[in-house]
């Protein structure tokens, strides 16, 4: 292995807290080297809130850090390791083709991990080659950075690098190294590897330490694990919900997927819904539909019950009492999830209140939207702009009817209509990251031109502000939805 030399900045103020766990929970490293290493990207806004000097990350010393070539001051580079139930089967994983630099402390006293993924082969990398082809790792930068415009909780990109290198997939690709941002990167698949191959002490040591850094304020109560299965149910409803009302699939809903944080994490065959069908499925290896469109709360609910068996040692002496305790707290998911995204959806038509006759309203608008096969983001852009002379959707009698019914329920309330419009903008983006508009800049960046994915990437960064800029961006493919394809990228 080739001896990394450190480098001695200011802006760099990293700690490894993951590191001082049980050695079982990852593997010290050293990445491989690349020949010529070459900025694509960097997030300047997120360099800047990471207390990172963006003039450094430029230089030949940065972008050596960004690819793998050195590690700063106060690194110790290592691999996590965890285990998955991957399409319902469990298996042994961890970080195959990632390496963990450290834990980067903000001007803030905030922590975040910094990743690189494609830097090489570690022990977990189970055969393959442990880099990545440039494409994908653009790809999770313009989707991570569009769902951080959105407001989802998301791990985000920092920087994606060219290395020089040619690697082999289906064909020659040009390789690339993404550098990842997370509050951690702690997933349901860490803990199932512990509750499989750790003992119940290093299994406590993995909740202690992942309550003391997302969780702390529940560390001192009677049962902290309960407590923690509990906030990360809720944080999961939260998230899955907010993917449901921007038409997100994440596509590969594995349990080594889904964060602790609640963070949206590995965005390889995800993409985001055009024409409205809760059956839509992007992913080439997901075959039978497992985690479509209108699966994702139900995969979220089935990946927390494996979360709550890693929890039994520590809920409950008595296995019995553990088991239904955990099964109280997982049956809570569903009117959580719900909750969220009713709520959410009652702000997508301007509804500050609640009535009973909403779900109806709701559910006969989606109704609709599948039966004239209307785009989902524009129906919602539409409404709230008041423009509905575009769609065919809009030019129906049953659209006539709804629409009636629905000023009147806003009639009701005691908002303003212009109070009720304004809650509409703030809550349906006027674009999202398309799919032919991702296409698009990954082709361009393949010929070696940034500047239509750099273009995109500045009209993701708001999209609520319904600019004339972003309106381009909003018209449809007129290929939509017709047989699109995403791919793992590994």
């Amino acid at each position: 292995m080739i001896k990394k030399n450190k480098l001695i900045n200011d802006s760099w103020k990293l700690d490894n807290s993951y590191a001082r766990l049980p050695e079982i929970f990852f593997s010290k490293i050293t990445p491989n080297s690349v020949s010529s290493p070459k900025l694509v990207i960097l997030n300047h806004d997120l360099a800047r809130k990471l207390g990172l000097d963006i003039a450094e990350l430029q230089g030949i010393d940065g972008v050596n850090i960004l690819s793998g070539n050195k590690i700063p001051n106060g690194s110790l580079p290592i691999a996590q390791a965890y285990a998955g139930h991957q399409f319902g089967y469990f298996t042994m994983l961890g970080d195959g083709r990632a390496l963990l630099l450290g834990e980067q402390i903000t001007p803030l006293g905030q922590r975040y991990d910094i990743q690189l993924k494609g830097a090489g082969r570690t022990p977990y990398s189970r055969g393959g080659d442990g880099k990545a082809a440039i494409q994908p790792m653009l790809r999770e930068y313009i989707i991570s950075e569009g769902m951080n415009g959105l407001g989802i909780p998301t791990t985000r990109s920092l920087a994606v690098t060219l290395t020089g290198e040619q690697i082999i997939r289906e064909t020659q690709l040009k390789g690339g190294v993404l550098t990842r941002i997370a509050s951690s990167h702690i997933r349901v698949g860490t803990f199932e590897y512990a509750a499989k191959w750790g003992t119940n002490n290093e299994l406590k040591s993995l909740a202690d330490y992942t309550i003391e850094r997302h969780f702390s304020y529940i560390k001192d109560e009677k049962n902290p694990y309960i407590l923690l299965l509990q906030e990360v149910i809720k944080r999961q409803a939260y998230l899955i919900a907010k993917w449901q009302l921007v038409g997100f699939i994440h596509g590969v809903m594995n349990t080594d997927n889904m964060t602790i944080s609640g963070e949206t994490i590995d965005y390889g065959p995800c993409a985001f819904m055009d024409t409205y069908s809760p059956s839509t499925v992007f992913s080439s290896i997901d075959v039978h539909g497992r985690y479509a469109y209108e699966n994702q709360p139900k995969i979220a609910a089935w990946n927390l019950a494996r979360f709550a068996e890693t929890l039994l040692p520590l809920l409950h002496k008595d296995q019995n009492k553990a088991v239904d305790l955990a099964q109280e707290l997982i049956s809570e998911f569903s009117s959580l999830y719900y909750d969220e995204w009713i709520k959410g959806m009652r702000c997508k038509l301007g509804m500050f209140n609640e009535e009973l006759e909403d779900k109806d309203i709701i559910e006969e608008l989606l109704n609709m939207m599948e039966k004239n096969k209307a785009d989902y983001t524009n129906t919602f852009r539409g409404l709230t702009l008041d423009c509905l002379e575009d769609m065919d959707l809009f030019k129906t009698e049953e659209f006539s009817k709804w629409k009636a019914k629905w000023q009147d329920r806003l009639k009701r309330q005691g908002e303003s209509k212009e109070q009720a419009y304004s809650l509409m903008k703030n809550s349906n983006p006027s674009i999202i990251p398309r799919n032919h508009r991702v296409e698009e800049a990954l082709g361009a960046a393949e010929k070696g031109d940034y500047e239509v994915m750099k273009k995109l990437l500045k009209v993701l960064l708001q999209p609520y502000e319904y600019s004339y800029e972003q309106e381009a961006y909003s018209v449809l493919s007129k290929n939509t939805n017709n047989n699109y394809k995403t791919f793992c990228g590994t």
